[in-house]
């Protein structure tokens, strides 16, 4: 016997709405405090690593771009929001384990980098600003060392989010205009880490190739349902299980 989930056309963008509140709280404390314990792991072997490398850092060099992106303040909010961009795939699970096979993925993305990180420790050329001038930059500058430059993380995690999102919102029935706050929401992100000197472009460009290669490998392998449908779902919503 196998089992299929179908939805029906969305009558209105509210029930969209009342979809994700649904989706949302369904194991709503196993996904902030599964959350929370990985990104407090995460940040524990983050910060191993760059303090202990095993070789020489090498200083990853400037390209053009780098020259013609400016300092930009305005970006800070958009770098720190990765944490927020990044929790939205799981948030909008409804199974555990779905929410738990998205961890190993993306915890399999993040291994990888530290690996490369703790192998082949890089940073990003001294840049020459008064950071005085640029408070809450001078703060980010205090609590995450530029180093653990290439591949950037912080473009990886967004782009295999985006990835995600990208695939999953039309199930909510949220329309295109959802996709398309998603996708500026992750290009915002990758500016800002040129935009607040914490990589350069290669460090973007190797961080994206890192993102797509485990895209493409976790499209291959063929995750399981989503968890935006399943069999909990209330028929309210429009969603026909249908077995055969």
């Amino acid at each position: 016997m196998s089992t299929s989930f179908s939805k029906a056309p969305f009558t209105n963008g509210t029930d969209g709405w009342r979809r994700v509140r649904w989706i949302v709280t369904t194991h709503f404390w196993f996904k902030c405090f599964g959350t929370m314990g990985f990104t407090f792991v995460f940040l524990m072997a983050y910060v191993y690593v760059l303090k202990h490398p095993a070789y020489p850092v090498t200083i990853v060099p400037a390209t053009i771009l780098d020259r013609l992106i400016a300092v930009e303040p305005l970006a800070l909010p958009f770098y720190l929001s990765l944490w927020l961009y990044v929790s939205l795939p799981p948030m909008l699970m409804t199974t555990r384990q779905t929410i738990v096979e998205y961890g190993k993925w993306i915890g399999g993305l993040c291994l990888v980098a530290l690996t490369i990180f703790y192998f082949w420790p890089t940073a990003i050329p001294p840049v020459h600003v008064n950071w005085a001038r640029y408070p809450g930059m001078a703060f980010l500058k205090g609590i995450d060392a530029a180093g653990n430059a290439c591949p950037s993380l912080h473009v990886a995690t967004a782009v295999f989010s985006w990835s995600w999102l990208n695939r999953r919102l039309p199930e909510l029935g949220l329309g295109r205009g959802a996709r398309i706050f998603s996708a500026c929401w992750c290009a915002a992100i990758v500016y800002s880490t040129m935009a607040t000197k914490q990589h350069m472009s290669l460090d973007v460009a190797a961080g994206i190739d890192l993102a797509l290669v485990f895209v493409w490998t976790f499209n291959m392998a063929g995750q399981p349902i989503s968890g935006i449908v399943g069999r909990q779902y209330q028929p309210d919503y429009s969603v026909v299980e249908q077995e055969s």
